[in-house]
């Protein structure tokens, strides 16, 4: 293929014959979709702390498993924060020294981070995880009734986008069309 420029040019009408604006081309979406499953890492192999276990308790899961972040579970596996080892450090950083005793008196709900992004499968569009991706390394994924089924990536997110980048061709013909603004080749 030539370095011109190729535009993949779609249109999507809905019943009124009016044209849709997609972030996605239904192509796209199609070799997306192919991938999707491979976002999604389930809550049995995603290392997770209580919110009542004592900040020791995280602070050694988190050395070991050496995740930046991990999501925090109450008893009745909801999503009810996000811990890192930074926020466990930053508890134990006095002024003028390093104390282990927050490690035994605070739980990890006193530490955590009570705001952050989750989401629904069957309530949230690729074009939402994909914007909420952007500031977020992972997304906690629950069901209708809010418990924690696993994670969404970025890392597997941006290797479905890496296949759909290498194999666009291989499922589709890209016919260059002529762009109406002349300034633009």
């Amino acid at each position: 293929m030539n370095n011109q420029n190729y535009l993949i040019y779609y249109n999507i009408y809905n019943v009124s014959e009016e044209r849709i604006d997609c972030m996605f081309s239904p192509a796209i979406k199609n070799l997306l979709d192919k991938k999707s499953g491979t976002f999604f890492i389930p809550a049995s192999k995603i290392a997770f702390v209580q919110d009542d276990a004592p900040l020791y308790h995280a602070f050694l899961i988190l050395t070991k498993v050496r995740y930046a972040k991990i999501p925090v579970l109450n008893k009745e596996k909801c999503v009810v924060g996000l811990l890192s080892l930074a926020m466990i450090t930053n508890k134990m950083l006095l002024t003028d020294h390093i104390s282990t005793n927050p490690l035994t008196i605070l739980k990890v709900k006193d530490v955590m981070q009570t705001t952050f992004s989750k989401i629904n499968f069957t309530q949230t569009t690729l074009e939402t995880q994909l914007h909420l991706l952007i500031d977020n390394s992972f997304l906690p994924v629950v069901n209708d009734t809010g418990i924690f089924q696993g994670i969404l990536t970025r890392r597997e997110w941006i290797k479905a986008f890496n296949f759909v980048v290498h194999n666009f061709e291989d499922y589709y013909n890209v016919i260059p069309i002529k762009n109406k603004n002349k300034n633009n080749n």
